[in-house]
């Protein structure tokens, strides 16, 4: 079974998937949709865990820094109760603070283009949702 991760924006939800052995993350796609309608590529989303044969989903919670919850958290919330209507799979939230942040550092140290870091940071900030979701189970 492979692991699916999320980072859900207002206009972008970032994939990436876990490896069959549940151990290392690695970046899918940025999928794209029409401001706070995320349910517009959920059969985009459903090719993608069919191709990695999904059994868990893991979408980054984003708490506030002082660990409240705001606006941001209800919208991923009401997401996740259309997953869960959708795919019939467990959902598991992650805390997601600061995983943009360090998305963003990855690329500028990779040398990445603002334009080109721009379209790549949800799905970087997905991979790094899972991989810490990952490091978390296996204990590490």
């Amino acid at each position: 079974m492979r692991i699916i991760g999320l980072d859900l924006g207002t206009k972008t939800l970032g994939v990436a998937v876990s490896d069959a052995t549940e151990t290392i993350s690695s970046a899918v796609t940025t999928l794209r949709f029409e401001e706070n309608k995320p349910e517009n590529i959920l059969g985009e989303l459903k090719k993608i865990m069919d191709e990695y044969n999904v059994g868990l989903i893991v979408i980054g919670l984003p708490k506030n820094m002082n660990n409240t919850l705001g606006t941001a958290v209800e919208r991923t919330r009401s997401f996740v109760k259309i997953l869960e209507k959708e795919f019939s799979l467990p959902i598991h939230e992650q805390d997601e603070r600061l995983s943009s942040v360090t998305a963003n550092n990855v690329l500028l140290q990779a040398d990445v283009s603002r334009k080109k870091r721009k379209s790549k940071v949800d799905t970087i900030a997905a991979t790094i949702i899972l991989q810490n979701y990952l490091d978390i189970r296996k204990g590490r």
